[in-house]
């Protein structure tokens, strides 16, 4: 096995054990499991324990499923838990073909995937991956068939069609020795609306004096051949034909060209259809227009002569119907049409896989360049597909193409640029999510588009356990042999029930029963936990898989237990029938108390600084002044910065409260100049830094210490800071001068707005002024005199 196997070997072992972990251990409760065969399909890690005395009393069978460590920790030894695993095997594993170096291989030798055939033993949820292998091998064979459009519009393209056959074979044996080439041509059906049905028209259906042949839907004119010659020959023969309408027939003749494989003469190799046309296609539901109203039933219906019999009875083709037929006939499309419809089928190309779209020149002479082009990008692109997966069975792929380049999803099908003798791999991982009926085999099938190579895979089930088989008919484990005991409890035989098969289905409900699933002969049956079966209480499932109820009575559970800490039993022990068992060093009804005293002791050594006991894990101080986890923090005690100032003062600067009574401070002082002179953590152990204020709230700095002979040092700084007294002046003038300012900006603004107010009322006056109608000379208000008086002294002078 090569580096490439080993690699994806350790990839798939790491998926399965990362998926291992993931997976979800209440779905093996949750699925109520009454046999090992449902338990191991539930999920990939359920077990089911085989032990006979597993269960405990009120517990279902149902119990004895659930993910492999709880059952071990439940005491379900490892070889007492039944949790097969699938498995895989390779069947034909043929090495890939090299280069031959121009030695001429047996098409039946060539490989170009791997492996050819492999089984496959699955477990529901639990996914099987294999590595498959892909080579383009040197020199394959391949088969082309030409289908033309001969409707009236492609008459100079024949003329450049008949010359095909030996250029394209000259170039095609550039690539391989075995090259065979065959043509088919086809206009559309031959009833209303699609052709005229004229006689006449029916006879010659080209307009302007053309001699064209008659209409018809599909003719093979030439299957498969590797001879040239042949094919310019007869296609030198073929003459155009025309129809009404503008889409053609397309469809219809594809679709022969795919199933008719004998007429044609396809090989199991490369199958290339170049499809020549200059119009759009009908598809389904276009023969309606005719009258043609019955689905096509993808057939072959060619006559001897080769031309379609039964395109006036079935419908055209859908586009899924022909995607369908050329995947299973591994054929490749190629589309060779004029610009115009160039969009058209590349809309068409992106619904069929492995097809390529060319654009054909105006009398198709660039066919052959068209043809060898699409081929290289066919053949450079491998697409892997699978026939349809049977229910409850998923794929996926993920590719490693060229490059190092790795896809996955939809897009880890396929790998592009692929060359004669490059090797690219795919992972293909099937899992089956749950067991298909009867557990039967079935096959799966993966290939590559366009190739007849394929992987057959084998797919096998395992739907029961190993102890299944194993199980004892009419065992006396079983009520007098009422069951089948398999897997460690009984699978009762129909109409008994019971953990032991003890009962009848008839006699459920008998009051003499239910007696017996009552405790201290109380009204609760089962503790209204459960239900009386047969005379045994079976307890309910709770919502949470996790909480259990057990008892004879069901009257245990693990979920009512004293909490600490929002936790059962503290999360330090185990909840057994409503009783806390604590694991080592707890103890408590919640487990809450710690037996480790370790906690408790402080950094000198001492148990809670000798001020307390220690009580589940904490110190309990004694004396109620301390407290903290080691009895450490004294909040209402002085510092001794604040015990031993006062003396500071006195002895430094005769001041404060003891500058009378200073001979009763026990220590001597040292004045330094500088607060960066009092000596530091590194110079002197135990050391305090302190600074205080005085009456005078002058702040000094002074330093506690005690030296190895356990006398007080202290070093005081000479000068207290003290705050110094404001200037008033400064703060006075700067007032006034404040005021002052204020002042002048008010007066300013006030005058600045006197001026804005005067120069808009002027403004406003001068408008009106303008607006005026009369001036002062014809002002109507104004009435001249009616009698004048004449002063009779007055002389005019």
């Amino acid at each position: 096995m090569d580096l490439k196997y080993t690699l994806c070997t350790v990839l798939v072992c790491c998926c399965w054990w990362h998926g291992l972990a993931q997976s979800d251990p209440s779905e093996c409760l949750k699925a109520n499991a009454q046999s090992c065969g449902e338990c191991i399909q539930a999920g990939r890690n359920c077990g089911w324990c085989i032990k006979s005395e597993f269960l405990q009393q009120g517990e279902p069978n149902s119990a004895r499923c659930d993910d492999i460590q709880s059952l071990k920790d439940k005491g379900c030894g490892i070889n007492e838990i039944e949790n097969p695993k699938g498995s895989q095997r390779i069947d034909a594993d043929k090495e890939l073909t090299g280069r031959t170096s121009g030695e001429k291989i047996k098409l039946e030798d060539i490989t170009q995937i791997r492996p050819q055939k492999l089984t496959l033993t699955l477990r529901s949820g639990e996914p099987q991956t294999f590595s498959l292998r892909f080579k383009r091998a040197e020199d394959y064979p391949i088969d082309l068939y030409y289908l033309m459009d001969l409707s009236f519009s492609m008459k100079d393209d024949l003329e450049n069609v008949k010359k095909l056959g030996t250029e394209l074979k000259n170039e095609m044996q550039k690539i391989t020795s075995d090259f065979r080439i065959g043509f088919g041509s086809f206009v559309d059906k031959t009833v209303m609306p699609y052709i005229s049905t004229t006689p006449a028209k029916r006879k010659n259906p080209c307009p302007g004096g053309d001699v064209c042949t008659s209409p018809f839907s599909y003719k093979n004119v030439l299957p498969l051949t590797n001879d040239g010659s042949k094919f310019n020959e007869l296609v030198s023969n073929q003459t155009i034909s025309g129809n009404l309408d503008s889409p053609e027939g397309g469809f219809d003749a594809i679709m022969q060209v795919a199933v008719c494989g004998e007429k044609i003469g396809w090989r199991n190799v490369t199958r290339l259809l170049v499809f020549s046309t200059d119009a759009g296609f009908h598809f389904a539901g276009d023969g309606k227009l005719g009258g043609i109203v019955l689905p096509n039933d993808g057939n072959c219906h060619l006559n001897t002569q080769g031309l379609y019999t039964m395109s006036d009875y079935y419908d055209y083709p859908s586009i899924a119907h022909l995607v369908q037929k050329l995947s299973e006939n591994n054929i490749q499309p190629i589309f060779a049409v004029t610009n115009e419809f160039k969009g058209i089928y590349k809309e068409l190309h992106n619904l069929i896989p492995k097809s390529e779209v060319g654009v054909l020149s105006a009398n198709s002479s660039n066919v052959i360049k068209l043809i060898l082009d699409a081929y290289h990008a066919l053949s450079s692109e491998v697409i892997l597909e699978n026939n349809k997966l049977p229910e409850g069975l998923s794929v996926e792929y993920t590719a490693f193409c060229k490059n190092k380049t790795v896809h996955t999803g939809e897009n880890g099908r396929r790998c592009l640029g692929i060359q004669i003798g490059d090797e690219v791999s795919f992972n293909i991982s099937i899992t089956a999510t749950k067991c298909p009926n009867n557990g039967e085999k079935t096959t799966l099938q993966i290939k590559p588009l366009g190739f007849t190579e394929k992987v057959d895979v084998a797919l096998e089930f395992i739907c029961e356990c190993d102890c299944h088989e194993k199980g004892i008919p009419n065992s006396p484990l079983c009520h007098h042999g009422n069951g089948t005991f398999e897997c460690g409890a009984c699978r009762c035989n129909k109409g008994r029930i019971g953990r032991s098969c003890e009962c009848s289905t008839d006699d459920v409900n008998s009051d003499d029963m239910d007696a017996s699933c009552r405790k201290d002969n109380t009204s609760q049956i089962c503790s209204d936990n459960g239900d009386c079966i047969c005379g045994e209480c079976v307890c309910k499932k709770r919502e949470n898989p996790s909480e259990i109820i057990s008892g004879q009575f069901c009257e245990c559970d693990n979920f009512n237990c004293d909490r600490s800490g929002g936790l059962i039993c503290g999360g330090n022990g185990i909840c057994k029938c409503r009783v806390c068992e604590c694991f080592p060093n707890f103890t408590g009804n919640a487990c809450d108390c710690s037996i480790d005293n370790s906690t408790c002791i402080s950094k000198n050594g001492q148990m809670c600084n000798g001020r307390g006991s220690c009580e589940c894990g904490r110190c309990k101080c004694t004396d109620p002044k301390f407290q903290g986890s080691a009895c450490e923090m004294c909040p209402t005690c002085p510092g001794v910065c604040t015990e031993h100032r006062d003396c500071v003062q006195c002895k430094a600067f005769q001041k404060g409260p003891k500058k009378d009574t200073c001979d009763e401070c026990e220590f001597e002082v040292h004045l330094v100049e500088k607060q960066d002179e009092l000596p530091q953590p590194g110079q002197v152990p135990s050391i305090a830094h302190c600074k205080e204020k005085d009456e005078n709230d002058c702040w000094f700095y002074f330093s506690y210490s005690v030296n190895e002979q356990n006398v007080p040092e202290v070093h005081v700084t000479k000068n207290p800071e003290c705050p110094q007294a404001p200037d008033i002046i400064p703060i006075v003038a700067g007032v006034v001068a404040g005021i002052v300012l204020i002042g002048l900006a008010l007066l300013l603004i006030w005058k600045l707005l006197m001026i804005i107010h005067d120069r808009r009322e002027f403004a406003k006056f001068e408008k009106e002024k303008m607006n005026a109608k009369w001036d002062t000379g014809e002002n109507p208000i104004y009435k001249s005199a009616v009698t004048t008086i004449v002063n009779p002294k007055y002389e005019g002078k």
